[in-house]
């Protein structure tokens, strides 16, 4: 049991003090660059499966 304590102390202690938390600032500029980025990797897909299904279309209207 005093294992346990103390593997919790020592994790207390490493996320309190040795650990660099990011700034308010700092998480709102990672928050912004994330759905940025999320929005262009999604309006690529987008037009990805628009030129698929045209491509396919295309195809089968062949037969």
């Amino acid at each position: 049991m005093a294992k346990v304590v103390d593997y919790i102390k020592e994790s207390y202690d490493e996320l309190m003090h040795k650990v660099s938390w990011p700034t308010y600032a700092e998480l709102q500029n990672s928050a912004i660059v994330v759905s940025i980025a999320s929005l262009i990797i999604a309006l690529v897909v987008f037009l990805m499966d628009i030129s698929f299904k045209n491509i396919l279309q295309l195809f089968y209207s062949l037969f």
